[in-house]
């Protein structure tokens, strides 16, 4: 069973737009789409592993790198910065993760250069959350790439994205009219964009993840009151990034599931007529 897997480029507002891409390498062209929006940890192997496992599921996998930018990595956000800092945040309380004071105390505790790209990168990791309109902009362009991509022409394309792609992948829904559905793992909801919402909507959530799980109350009443699709799993003893296996927030149970049922999504709204 081989994956092709490959880097596909395509420019945007004056900037190229990097896609990790994975396909079943016998599979007949084109394909219906997958797009995998990642967590605050860019396209990274893990991501880029859930893109594959997607692919052998029979669909064209595509995962858009949204920190690059004039053909390469944003300055800070290069690969090798980026699991440093999540070595670094392993080590240190999660309170202090998003606490700049607590951060710096333990960033002091660290030699130079270290203790600067180290801040450095987290400056630009955390500041990244701040960037959704212009990854959404990413997002929209590469839906509209894919209609005319080789391998995913005239294809239905839906969405997955986990943390601050989950997030985003629920924009994207209020953004496209023609995403045929989104997946939100533990991201942050809003019925700001309900209205726009054409699409089914399903999200998994940890039950030990209330700084999230407080907004789901609100957007699933206003997106039943609009007479629109969203369902939503609690899974109990998970937390945040449960889905995520390079993390010590892994929870196989929910995961197992959690992915089971995306398939099963993926199949009624991407190859079901």
């Amino acid at each position: 069973m081989t994956v092709h897997t490959e880097w596909v480029r395509f420019e945007h507002d004056g900037q190229e737009v990097s896609l990790y891409t994975a396909r079943m390498e016998n599979a007949q062209t084109p394909l219906p789409v997958v797009l995998v929006i990642q967590e605050i940890w860019g396209t990274d192997e893990h991501i880029q592993h859930v893109t594959r496992r997607f692919a052998e599921a029979g669909y064209l996998s595509v995962a858009p790198d949204l920190f690059h930018e004039n053909g390469k990595r944003k300055s800070g956000l290069e690969a090798e910065r980026i699991e440093a800092a999540k070595k670094f945040l392993d080590s240190i309380p999660h309170s202090a993760w998003f606490n700049n004071e607590e951060r710096e105390v333990e960033l002091a505790k660290l030699p130079e250069p270290t203790r600067t790209e180290l801040s450095e990168t987290l400056t630009a990791l955390f500041g990244s959350i701040s960037n959704g309109p212009v990854f959404v902009g990413i997002l929209k362009a590469t839906v509209e790439f894919l209609k005319s991509y080789e391998h995913s022409r005239g294809q239905h394309v839906a969405s997955i994205g986990f943390c601050m792609g989950g997030a985003l992948s629920a924009v994207l829904a209020g953004s496209h009219p023609d995403l045929a559905g989104a997946v939100v793992f533990y991201g942050r909801l809003s019925a700001d964009y309900v209205a726009n919402i054409s699409c089914p909507v399903i999200g998994f959530f940890g039950e030990q993840d209330p700084g999230i799980n407080g907004m789901i109350p609100d957007f699933a009443q206003a997106m039943q009151a609009a007479g629109k699709e969203f369902e939503y799993q609690m899974y109990k003893g998970a937390s945040h990034a449960f889905f995520n296996d390079t993390r010590v927030s892994y929870n196989v149970d929910a995961a197992r599931d959690a992915f089971a049922q995306s398939l099963e999504f993926f199949r009624m709204v991407l190859v079901q007529e």
